[in-house]
């Protein structure tokens, strides 16, 4: 007998909801299923059995995230298809700045009523991000929280693990003087600084639907781009090259990010001409914001910092872009007080 409640559901939870939901989700997890999974949605953990043939010193590698106030364009819009994607991506992509290959993902989803056919958009989008990382959907939660959250709003988290070999994790500690730094493009803003767009724009459903000539789209369908997803490029140019670090260009921009992957006594010089030009930072940009302040929040059009050696550099941009990414030389490693030099 399926569970019921009459006074659960006066009280805002909807038990049926919550079965119709999960039969929805369904189609959207199986497409994500890996070798290693050994589990169906419905249990109380997922079960991921990982291969370690050639992987002599296996290394798990984690990361957790959520999509922040980013998600709030998406309410205003009604487009809910696409936060999951940013969801997987500003986990996965923190994996494989590790040198790791993501096995699966886990999402916690939050919201105010149990929309069964919202839901499923929702995690759809999580699949289709998956997908993209090349790792299973192996489980997730979905809360009803009425009040804490209003009947049309929700948060989303997630969290992702990936395994590499001891040997061949990224820690940075080979970066010297005269590397060379490669800019893999971003497709937008991605997924921070959103709390800085609304108030720049003084974001409203009106103002989303205005059409940027420049951008080719509305301004709501251009933020609501989703986060580019490196994952399959990175593990591509690890086989061809030594990646000797790479930076994830998320909240903090240049100047929190790059430094995390070079060490004390070296700075990243980044040439700001070399940066492919993205006409939705220059619209941020021209609302007031400093370019110290854009350079400290956004990503500016690279999703992605990768340091290599001098003479595999030419091989690496070859790589990425054979992988279907936008990749150029944007700097290099000088001696020089940790941080970052924009010129």
């Amino acid at each position: 007998m399926e569970s019921y409640s009459d006074s659960y559901k006066d009280a805002g939870v909807d038990l049926t909801a919550g079965y119709k939901a999960v039969e929805l989700i369904k189609k959207h997890v199986a497409a994500t299923k890996t070798q290693g999974v050994i589990s169906d949605i419905g249990g109380f953990g997922g079960l991921f059995a990982p291969d370690l043939q050639g992987i002599s010193n296996p290394v798990l590698v984690s990361g957790t995230d959520g999509v922040g106030t980013k998600i709030i364009i998406a309410f205003m819009m009604d487009k809910h298809d696409t936060v999951g994607i940013d969801c997987v991506a500003m986990c996965a992509n923190d994996v494989a700045c590790s040198g790791a290959r993501p096995l699966f993902f886990l999402d916690y989803l939050a919201v105010g009523k149990n929309i069964p056919e919202k839901v499923a958009t929702i995690v759809g989008g999580i699949a289709q991000g998956c997908i993209q990382a090349g790792c299973a959907l192996i489980g997730g939660e979905t809360a009803e929280m009425p009040g804490l959250y209003p009947a049309d709003e929700y948060d989303l988290a997630g969290f992702c693990v990936g395994l590499a070999d001891k040997a061949d994790i990224i820690d940075c500690s080979s970066i010297h003087a005269g590397d060379v730094i490669i800019g893999v493009s971003s497709s937008g803003v991605h997924s921070n600084g959103f709390s800085l767009i609304r108030k720049a724009f003084n974001v409203s459903r009106e103002r989303l639907s205005f059409y940027l000539d420049d951008c080719g789209k509305t301004l709501g369908e251009e933020l609501l781009t989703p986060t580019r997803i490196y994952v399959k490029p990175v593990l591509e140019l690890m086989k061809k090259v030594k990646v000797k670090g790479i930076s994830h260009i998320t909240g903090g921009g240049f100047y929190e990010n790059i430094p995390r992957v070079i060490g004390t006594g070296l700075q990243a010089v980044i040439e700001k001409s070399n940066i492919p030009q993205k006409p939705i930072f220059s619209l941020i940009q021209n609302q007031g914001i400093s370019e110290r302040e854009m350079y400290n929040t956004f990503n500016m059009g690279l999703g992605l910092c990768i340091v290599v050696e001098q003479t595999q550099a030419d091989e690496a941009v070859r790589s990425l872009i054979q992988s279907g990414e936008e990749a150029t030389i944007v700097g290099e490693v000088q001696l020089g007080e940790q941080g970052v030099v924009l010129c």
